[in-house]
């Protein structure tokens, strides 16, 4: 399975743009956005390309692609850019792909080193964003996937953004630099994977599937992944 993961664009345009090629040159089965899409942040500077309507704009050309999308909420992310996505964005997701379980979050409400909370089990992935800081490392049992930031480096990385593949998962900046790789372990891969996202407790006209008003606080989304199209059940 490849999976193209993106995160901290922050408004800019021409990363959109990048992103957008790159997942057409790469073919992945799935797309993972990790959140804060539009908005600069106000600790920020405003990135090459800073382009707000645009972004929102283009963003359909994100949805449009033949590949299946997973795109989680950031801290700049605010109710107005969410409701005008072309595509769901949760709070957070269950990926599980290749024998691996991979908890995809924006990241800022976890911890960078374990203890974990939430109940997260030992042994999962935890892909994140929020530190523009790529990263691939396992501590106490837990695994650690950051792909940078495609508009807003830090820590003097550069551009960037991540892909999973066959259980590996790689750092690249936008010239094709390899950055790092981490593979936590090697299963055989299963024929079938099943995704858990986890949704806010948002009006359900937020959202662009049905909700389920019966459940407390939470609601869930089950899709099958495979090689056919992806089924809301």
């Amino acid at each position: 399975m490849r999976i193209l993961i993106a995160s901290d664009l922050h408004g800019s345009l021409s990363s959109l743009h990048f992103l957008v090629e790159k997942a057409k040159e790469l073919s992945p089965d799935m797309l993972v956005l990790l959140g804060d899409l539009v908005y600069h942040g106000p600790r920020n500077r405003l990135p090459d390309g800073y382009n707000t309507q645009g972004v929102l704009t283009d963003l359909n050309d994100i949805a449009n692609l033949p590949c299946s999308i997973t795109a989680v909420r950031g801290n700049c992310d605010a109710e107005v850019d969410v409701v005008h996505t072309p595509f769901p964005v949760v709070e957070n997701a269950w990926l599980e792909c290749d024998g691996l379980h991979i908890f995809a979050s924006h990241g800022h409400r976890l911890p960078e080193v374990p203890p974990i909370p939430y109940s997260i089990p030992e042994g999962t992935v935890l892909l994140r964003g929020h530190t523009h800081i790529p990263r691939g490392e396992t501590l106490h049992n837990f695994h650690f996937w950051n792909p940078g930031s495609l508009s807003l480096p830090k820590g003097g990385s550069k551009r960037s953004y991540g892909l999973y593949e066959d259980g590996v998962f790689s750092v690249y900046t936008m010239d094709g630099q390899k950055v790092l790789s981490h593979k936590p372990w090697a299963k055989k891969p299963q024929p079938i994977r099943r995704i858990w996202a986890t949704l806010s407790a948002a009006p359900a006209s937020q959202w662009f599937f049905p909700c389920r008003p019966e459940r407390n606080e939470l609601t869930f989304l089950r899709t099958e992944v495979s090689s056919s199209p992806v089924f809301l059940t």
